[in-house]
């Protein structure tokens, strides 16, 4: 991707008088050298093969270590009792964020966004939105491109990975482009967009990386939910016109400089954090 920095795509946007979401457009088919319909049916594709990881769960399964597996479906039981604390929509999106997440854990297909371990924070927030009718298949669209956007940047700038830079690069990024693209769908500007990604990121610096027994399940799949309801704080607040004091390049340079000084224990080596805890060193043994 051409842009280096969350400022130039909006700067750009300015430029060329279009969206956010349409100047990562134009960018993917310049650098691919694909034509616009090219470029939009991959992302319609990402987003259809969301929507079927959403509808594959399985609340019988449990992964192969049996440490997660049926969270997921307590959710959404509980959620239809109809007194959840966060009310209805909400709770749909802690239920599938929960349900994206144990399917990763049970190696059922999912969308890598931007990694495996995040998977559940971005499509959360829109498969939640898309079953209240309140987006199309069109503007789901526009919005992952939206969140490819953030993603790219902070790939470039920093990471996304949590042995590079902690769970902050992989949760956090993905709340990051969960907020923007939650953004555009609620009619913010490209300068809302990036201040949310940039409270979202925030938000979540220092987030360390420490999977119990080295597995992507404890506490990875929770805390996607944690992403999932970041990016929601953020979005509202960014369209109400709230912004990051901290630039949001900035921010994204800060994940990367407190990424580098990690421990090495607290970047997915499941040596350190909750990983060393003596429950989680009693399951190793």
């Amino acid at each position: 991707m051409a842009y280096r920095s969350l400022q130039e795509i909006t700067e750009a946007a300015g430029k060329q008088q279009v969206p956010f979401w349409r100047a990562v457009l134009l960018d993917d088919m310049q650098e691919r050298t694909v034509s616009e319909e090219e470029s939009i049916h991959m992302m319609h594709n990402m987003w259809s093969a969301m929507l079927d990881a959403g509808a594959a769960y399985d609340g019988t399964l449990r992964s192969g270590s049996g440490l997660v597996g049926g969270m997921g479906q307590q959710m959404e039981e509980y959620r239809r009792q109809g007194n959840t604390l966060c009310g209805d929509f909400v709770a749909r999106v802690i239920q599938t964020a929960l349900q994206m997440g144990e399917s990763n854990a049970c190696m059922k297909r999912i969308v890598a966004a931007p990694t495996a371990g995040a998977c559940g924070v971005l499509p959360a927030v829109l498969i939640a939105l898309y079953q209240d009718g309140r987006i199309s298949d069109e503007m789901a669209v526009e919005s992952l491109y939206v969140a490819a956007g953030i993603g790219q940047v902070i790939a470039e700038r920093a990471f996304i990975a949590g042995a590079a830079g902690g769970c902050q690069a992989e949760v956090g990024s993905a709340s990051a482009m969960a907020s923007g693209a939650l953004v555009h769908l609620g009619g913010g500007t490209s300068e809302q967009i990036i201040h949310a990604a940039g409270m979202a990121l925030k938000n979540l610096l220092g987030l360390v990386c420490d999977p119990v027994a080295g597995l992507v399940e404890i506490p990875c799949v929770k805390r996607n939910v944690a992403g999932a309801v970041n990016a929601l704080a953020c979005a509202d607040m960014a369209l109400a016109g709230i912004t990051s004091r901290i630039p949001p390049d900035q921010v994204i340079d800060a994940m990367k400089e407190i990424g580098e000084t990690m421990h090495v224990s607290l970047r997915e080596t499941g040596e350190g954090g909750v990983a060393n805890s003596p429950w989680a060193r009693d399951l190793r043994l």
